[in-house]
């Protein structure tokens, strides 16, 4: 990795961090100076403007996102499965650690169009490989006919993301993620497959407390 990928890879984890708890954008380049202890033009530079740097967060966010799933597929042969297990880990993400959802602002069209070519493409395409490969295991599972599922799945997802935080739901409730499982597999069409349980949910929880008390 590059200075110049090191350097806009710290600004964008000090960005995510300032943006903890915050329901809107509201952070500028500006902000970042002093938060980042580098200087105004070198920040500038890395994002020629306010909408670069939302991209920027938003492409950083994506790219964990990915890591994620990756991991998911290896730990979750099941596409349904891993499906709602992935995205039951995305939420616990955000609540645990207060993140900014960056749902509310992208994707975003106007907001693209205002970026810097470089970093419209790398939104683009860390963001269309994530779609894909929910993409993929949706149709793995086996698409079922009368709705639109992919867009209804992607609506709720959004919705339950942005509603988690509004709600300040707690990141440990099992109850959270039983529920909102079976509302995934609801509209996936698949509710009458084997789903976990709220057991699974209590335990599923104690393991990531006990992996993370370990690291």
């Amino acid at each position: 990795m590059s200075n110049w990928q090191q350097r806009e890879s710290y600004l964008t984890d000090v960005a995510e961090r300032c943006l903890r708890g915050h329901k809107s954008f509201d952070l500028r380049r500006s902000h970042l100076v002093e938060a980042s202890q580098i200087s105004k033009g070198t920040i500038y530079n890395h994002f020629p403007s306010e909408a670069d740097l939302v991209v920027a967060v938003a492409t950083a966010h994506f790219k964990h996102r990915l890591e994620r799933a990756a991991i998911d597929s290896e730990l979750y042969p099941d596409y349904l499965k891993c499906f709602l297990m992935h995205h039951c880990w995305s939420i616990r993400d955000d609540l645990l650690h207060d993140r900014f959802i960056i749902a509310r602002v992208m994707p975003n069209s106007e907001l693209l169009a205002q970026a810097t070519d470089d970093n419209r493409y790398a939104f683009e395409q860390v963001y269309t490989e994530y779609i894909e490969w929910n993409r993929y295991l949706v149709e793995s599972m086996g698409v079922v006919e009368g709705f639109n599922r992919a867009e209804l799945v992607a609506n709720y997802l959004r919705g339950a993301q942005i509603n988690c935080n509004d709600a300040d739901k707690q990141y440990n409730d099992p109850n959270l993620y039983y529920q909102f499982s079976y509302a995934l597999a609801q509209l996936l069409g698949h509710s009458n497959k084997r789903l976990p349980t709220l057991n699974y949910y209590i335990n599923w929880l104690a393991e990531l407390d006990t992996t993370a008390s370990a690291a």
